[in-house]
């Protein structure tokens, strides 16, 4: 029996005149996804993409995949039939055994696009439902709230039958708005913010900053392990490495211990500019939540917001931890978050940071000593790697 996985748009159906770009693109993140699998024939039509696996290439395996591929609203795993309802009643007992066996209730939906089919859907709904009915007596229709639900599809080019639909990564094919860098620490908030920003379409790639001998190596591999975790839902990425420990020391020797986070948080924004400007970036993404520490009240991220030249996209910005916490599991990135390796943002961190800092103090703290000179040989000295889908490097006990 033929099996096919059927890719149902989400928010590209929307789209209008462009919406062959939208798509266009959906269908190579697609491809790429796929090609660490195996070899499937890939097809296009009445909203819809054709996912047909070839050579055994495991189906499974591709469900897992597309569903958090972000641009699809369903994933669908069907068996194909030709248009022809005897043939496909006399197949619902073998195709549908898995799913129905053990279940007590089901529903039918039925959908007609090709309307030259002789069969209304309503027609197509109830013989079905008698078909059903009849290879599992045990079975219970329950149209509000049922175990599974049995779909037929009557499409162009053949009639699907599918007892297993999922809902997909919604959102918008990455890469279809643009591309920004994401400020990745090694704690919970930033990989949500960065997913929750390829969601949107971004491409999201990483900056990350390292303070030696204060920060371990063990720390920079836990961040690496989280870059590595993100790319099952925002692709292939880029990290930039970027050595920090000496702007940190003269921050500790030369400003006020008070505005210590602040003016940190600026000149991790100041090195997030020039990289942006010399690789093509159009925005910086930041896991920030409105008063979930001393740097992120409202006076505190207006002073950070003031040095950035780009956009600042802070996905997370109204959430709580909890909330947060609850898309880390889901993505995949929680447990490696909460390794017990710090990151450069708690080194020096000043016992009574100020929670109302005013700008003109920020900005009169930054003469205290030539951060500029300094700031240009951090972004000389960055170190970029390259993380990719489907493949596994970074291991920590």
């Amino acid at each position: 029996m033929k099996e096919i996985i059927l890719a149902k748009y989400g928010e590209i159906a929307l789209k209008g005149d462009n919406r062959s770009s939208f798509e266009d693109m959906l269908t190579k993140n697609i491809k790429r996804r796929l090609k660490y699998i195996g070899e499937f024939s890939i097809s296009r039509k009445q909203s819809t993409i054709y996912i047909e696996p070839e050579n055994g290439a495991d189906i499974d395996d591709a469900v897992e995949a597309l569903k958090k591929v972000f641009g699809i609203g369903a994933v669908q795993r069907c068996a194909v039939f030709p248009k022809d309802f005897s043939i496909v009643e006399k197949s619902v007992g073998e195709y549908l055994d898995g799913a129905l066996s053990g279940a007590k209730t089901f529903k039918v939906e039925a959908k007609r696009a090709d309307k030259s089919f002789p069969m209304t859907s309503p027609q197509i709904q109830q013989a079905l439902g008698d078909a059903v009915l009849d290879a599992f007596p045990q079975l219970k229709v329950d149209v509000h709230d049922p175990e599974i639900t049995v779909r037929l599809e009557i499409r162009d080019n053949g009639a699907y039958l599918s007892a297993e639909r999922i809902i997909g990564a919604g959102g918008m094919p990455v890469g279809s708005s643009g591309k920004a860098l994401l400020m990745l620490s090694g704690g919970i908030d930033s990989p949500v913010a960065g997913y929750m920003m390829a969601k949107r379409g971004l491409i999201v790639d990483c900056i990350h900053y390292v303070s030696p001998p204060y920060t371990s190596d063990r720390a920079r591999l836990k961040v690496e392990k989280l870059c590595e975790e993100m790319t099952e839902y925002c692709g292939d990425m880029r990290f930039f490495c970027v050595p920090f420990t000496e702007i940190q020391e003269k921050l500790r020797d030369y400003c006020p211990e008070g505005h210590f986070t602040v003016l940190m948080r600026r000149m991790m924004v100041k090195i997030a500019n020039k990289v942006c400007e010399r690789e093509g970036y159009g925005g910086i993404i930041t896991g920030e939540s409105l008063a979930q520490v001393a740097s992120q009240t409202l006076p505190a991220l207006y002073c950070t917001n003031a040095a950035a030249e780009f956009p600042v996209f802070r996905p997370v910005i109204g959430m709580d931890k909890i909330e947060i916490s609850e898309i880390a599991r889901k993505i995949g990135t929680f447990e490696t978050s909460i390794m017990p390796y710090e990151d450069c943002c708690t080194v020096f961190s000043p016992k009574h940071p100020r929670t109302r800092p005013k700008i003109e103090e920020i900005l009169e703290a930054e003469k205290a000593y030539d951060f500029d000179a300094m700031i240009n040989e951090a972004v000389e000295k960055t170190e970029v790697k390259r993380f990719k889908y489907g493949e596994r490097t970074v291991f920590l006990d």
